[in-house]
């Protein structure tokens, strides 16, 4: 069983993708970010970043119990675990260290950028041009270097749909709010449109649907 500690966030979203593409048995535990849940001493227990997601498998290696906190890490352990979406390391290293430099853009890359020119444009108390128009550049940029690579390829790692794609469409479908002109990158539209399409992406973006709100997340810079 995989218990789920999760809201649903652009990186809550990759993790309910995950487990519905794979058909994991698991538990959604709500994780309320907009009124400091994620600062409970038994949530920072499994996840001392105090961000969601986390996760316990109660059958994890050796049939022990893991926890596992920050949600590049949750999907490669997924991977491991049910050897889907991650190429052989041994068997296609090429692609399986494709995959992983995917997966770091994505977190290094798209989700921060993303995530401070949402705040700059829709939470900061005062409104800070250079810093609105920095992660903006930086967001529109992403969306080149993602355009460029869809340009030769299927998905973000060739024809092989990948936990880089699952990393990156969650926070890439929200180009409209970021207010980048997806008409300027046609490729990732292609790929935007094929992934949206898939069955388990659809349910794992309705995984506590009920619950999303356009308030920030409490302690949150």
């Amino acid at each position: 069983m995989i218990r789920t500690y999760t809201w649903p966030t652009p990186n809550g979203h990759k993790v309910h993708i995950m487990l519905h593409e794979c058909g994991l048995e698991h538990e959604i535990i709500p994780v309320d970010i907009t009124d400091g849940a994620q600062f409970a001493p038994e949530f920072l227990a499994i996840s001392p970043n105090n961000r969601i997601p986390a996760i316990i498998d109660t059958d994890g290696p050796d049939g022990g119990t893991i926890s596992v906190f920050e949600s590049g890490a949750i999907l490669y352990y997924l991977a491991r675990k049910t050897g889907r979406f991650l190429p052989d390391e041994t068997a296609d290293p090429g692609h399986h260290f494709a995959t992983m430099e995917w997966l770091m853009w994505q977190m290094g890359g798209v989700g921060p950028m993303m995530g401070q020119a949402n705040h700059f444009r829709r939470y900061a108390p005062d409104r800070i041009e250079y810093a609105t128009e920095r992660y903006a550049n930086e967001t529109r940029r992403l969306f080149g270097v993602a355009d460029t690579r869809l340009a030769g390829t299927r998905y973000l790692v060739g024809d092989d749909y990948t936990i880089a794609d699952m990393a990156a469409f969650p926070w890439m479908r929200h180009w409209k709010g970021q207010e980048v002109p997806l008409e300027e990158y046609p490729n990732v539209k292609r790929w935007l449109d094929e992934i949206g399409a898939r069955p388990a992406v659809k349910s794992g973006l309705e995984v506590l649907i009920e619950n999303r709100s356009s308030t920030p997340p409490k302690g949150k810079a």
